[in-house]
């Protein structure tokens, strides 16, 4: 077989030391723990404490463990794409900063942002890279310091997000495994739904702007919760009806994790039984966009040569989408 597809080779993750519980919140915020874990399934978050790191320093951690594990020379990558919707600092390249630090020397690389579907958005992008035939390595990570974002004081969003980091290494495959088909969709609609309001060149950053506590995430919890367990669900259903594949062709779900209850109605519409349906929120909470790497990076060791996996996110914007991959390695 000549055809060129794009399969996942290795995979690293990172997350920090420090465990923010939810007894921990309850101590900051007006909740407690039966609350959050009842409507999100999330019992605690990883947060880098240290303010002199900022997402790099994840994203980083994460390449180096994958560096470490598949024993790659970094002067071999051609390309690393950071996914990320908390980059260092505007205008400069976090991912230009973490191809320098890791050696990657050789690649190069830019930022993709598309909130929750970042990495996600990464995959179809790493793999076109890959199908073309001009690259062989491309480096796709996926990581978030949500924290930098975070209001502590509004309990709507401080219990859901945490801070980490995942990455993949695409390379060709000539076996037909890989990435097989994607549905990718967004709608401007979810402008104002979840959205950081100043920051930006509309609302640059100003003494009001930050008087007025305008540069912390903020979200219309319902809203976006409607439409994530729509469109996650929907487009997971429809990658399998487009490949004619049934539940039982479907090996794992690999879901973003942003609440359990969406997970669930992904999992409920692909008629999947939860053995199937891989989840880590419980530990991590929403990590944006290292969602799916730290997925795949706790459930390596689960995967098999040629499992079909499904994969499904949704993220402010909105956007979201799924993709259908075929593994390419079993797990050393």
């Amino acid at each position: 077989m000549n055809t060129i597809t794009a399969a996942i080779t290795a995979v690293g993750s990172y997350v920090p030391d420090f465990i923010l519980t939810n007894k921990i919140l309850e101590t900051m915020v007006d909740t407690n723990d039966e609350w959050i874990t009842s409507r999100t399934g999330i019992k605690e978050r990883r947060i880098l404490k240290d303010d002199s790191k900022g997402t790099s320093f994840l994203a980083i951690q994460a390449a180096q463990d994958l560096i470490a594990k598949s024993g790659i020379d970094p002067l071999e990558i051609d390309l690393l794409i950071m996914a990320t919707a908390t980059a260092d600092m505007p205008v400069a390249s976090t991912g230009a900063y973490v191809a320098t630090k890791i050696g990657a020397t050789n690649a190069f690389a830019y930022d993709l942002q598309a909130a929750c579907s970042s990495f996600l958005y990464g995959m179809s992008t790493a793999a076109a890279y890959i199908q073309s035939g001009r690259y062989k390595k491309v480096l796709l990570i996926g990581a978030d310091k949500m924290s930098s974002i975070v209001d502590y004081k509004d309990r709507s969003t401080c219990i859901i997000f945490g801070d980490g980091a995942g990455a993949v290494l695409f390379e060709p495959n000539f076996e037909g495994l890989g990435l097989q088909d994607e549905y990718l969709r967004s709608d401007g609609i979810g402008r104002d739904f979840l959205k950081i309001d100043a920051g930006g060149s509309l609302n640059p950053t100003s003494i009001d702007t930050l008087n007025e506590g305008r540069h912390s995430i903020v979200q219309d919890g319902k809203t976006v919760f409607k439409y994530a367990v729509t469109n996650m669900a929907d487009a997971s259903e429809l990658i399998l009806k487009r490949n004619n594949l049934t539940n039982q062709d479907v090996d794992w779900l690999v879901p973003h994790q942003a609440n359990k209850r969406i997970i669930d109605a992904t999992a409920s519409r692909m008629n999947l039984e939860e053995s199937k349906v891989l989840m880590n929120i419980e530990r991590y909470g929403n990590t944006t966009s290292a969602t799916l790497p730290l997925v795949l990076s706790d459930f390596e060791h689960k995967f098999k040569k040629g499992d079909t996996v499904i994969f499904a996110a949704f993220g402010g914007g909105f956007t979201w989408g799924s993709i259908y991959l075929k593994w390419a390695y079993d797990a050393k």
